[in-house]
């Protein structure tokens, strides 16, 4: 995926060329301030030495408060056909999405991502309204996935959907226990998910969402690292249900991301910037987000080099530099804030960093889980979503159930 080469610049401080304000010789000395001016100065260090009272501020929500109304977000913004998001709420700059295909990909990866949302936060148990709305969204994506298709040779998109309908379909069988024929109906969509993710597959191994080389019935896609990892961590939610995932894929997947890591477990955005590792979206502060979900998807299919210090190294970092990551939520241009992070790397991240505390012993990650938590929980907006990217009218739903599946993770885990 080609990224802008520019980047905000920094602006002049007081007394620089570029602020505009006056710089006195070396040699000159401010003259005393005539009497008619010392009235003012005196009200002016009376009004800083003197604190002011402080205002009652409102306690900050707690974490069941941020899940009830994120879940009644999803509620009430559901399509009446069951599914989420749509290409409508235009700007001047779209993302690139040949219609009608990529709105397809869009649309069923969103829901994937409501749906397991609203099955890991047993959102029917503390929504009455939220079961219904989770039966009509079940059945919809059951009838609309098996359509999903890549745009055209360019664009992609259908990965996202496939990657996401694995976690989605994997929590669905386990929401279904008690129904055999329903399990046998998602294994089924499992299993074809699995094909269509050989399908796309990059003649590099792994996966990424452009390709504008060749257009070729197999992508010659530049392989993204946390593409691969994003599909890597669903192919092992899907393994959980019992469907087998196919070895020679994973290792691609996992070789492709071995190519992209760095020293210092930062990753590459793409293999097509090898030649560039410290350009700046390939710096730390970068990778903040991919970092979190490369190491993750690394360690689950058996990389004993993610290590736990490598993952809460990761995790403290994100937490002590989230502004690096932040800076770019809800820009309308992709990657054009600093070290080129783009705004919809902002909820993905978190998601990806609190399924990371998953593999820490559970005091370990009790220690990191209100720190996550509380820098989502200001971020909430009025209507109980969370955005971060201005993307046709997907980005509330993804947004929120990313914030939702990342709270739910942040719940202090009891420990032994």
């Amino acid at each position: 995926m080609p990224i802008p080469p520019h980047r905000p610049q920094a602006l002049g401080g007081p007394g620089s060329l570029e602020s505009g304000q006056p710089m006195l010789p070396s040699h000159a000395t401010p003259s005393v301030p005539a009497p008619s001016t010392l009235p003012i100065l005196l009200a002016f260090l009376l009004a800083i030495l003197i604190p002011p009272s402080t205002p009652a501020t409102e306690a900050a929500p707690s974490i069941d408060e941020s899940l009830d109304r994120g879940i009644a977000f999803l509620v009430t913004s559901q399509n009446p056909d069951g599914s989420w998001g749509s290409p409508h709420r235009t700007k001047d700059l779209n993302i690139y999405a040949p219609v009608p295909g990529a709105h397809h990909a869009f649309r069923a990866a969103v829901t994937a991502l409501a749906i397991a949302a609203l099955i890991e936060t047993d959102a029917p148990a503390r929504l009455t309204e939220a079961g219904p709305v989770l039966d009509r969204a079940e059945a919809w994506f059951l009838e609309f996935l098996p359509r999903v298709r890549r745009a055209d040779a360019t664009a992609i998109y259908n990965i996202w959907t496939h990657a996401y309908a694995l976690q989605a379909l994997a929590a669905m069988h386990g929401r279904a226990a008690s129904d055999t024929f329903r399990q046998e109906r998602i294994r089924e969509l499992l299993l074809d998910q699995i094909d269509r993710l050989r399908r796309y597959e990059s003649v590099d191994g792994g996966w990424g969402y452009y390709d504008f080389r060749v257009g070729a019935q197999r992508p010659a896609a530049d392989t993204l690292s946390f593409v691969s990892a994003t599909v890597l961590i669903a192919f092992h939610d899907a393994r959980q249900t019992g469907v087998e995932i196919p070895d020679d894929l994973v290792r691609r997947a996992v070789d492709s991301i071995h190519r992209q890591r760095k020293p210092d477990h930062s990753y590459l955005y793409g293999e097509y910037l090898k030649h560039r590792p410290m350009r700046p979206i390939n710096r730390a502060a970068g990778s903040l987000g991919r970092s979190q979900t490369c190491n993750l998807a690394l360690r689950l299919w058996g990389d004993s080099q993610v290590t736990d210090t490598v993952v809460t190294d990761w995790l403290q970092r994100l937490i002590d530099r989230n502004d690096w990551l932040s800076f770019g939520r809800k820009r309308p241009i992709p990657h054009e804030s600093w070290f080129e992070v783009a705004g919809y790397f902002y909820y993905y991240g978190h998601y990806y960093a609190a399924r990371c505390l998953e593999l820490l012993e559970p005091a370990v990650a009790n220690h990191f889980r209100p720190q996550l938590a509380a820098l989502l929980l200001d971020l909430q907006e009025k209507d109980g979503s969370w955005w971060d990217y201005p993307l046709y009218n997907y980005h509330q739903p993804y947004g929120t159930a990313f914030a939702l599946m990342t709270l739910h993770r942040c719940q202090p885990a009891p420990e032994p």
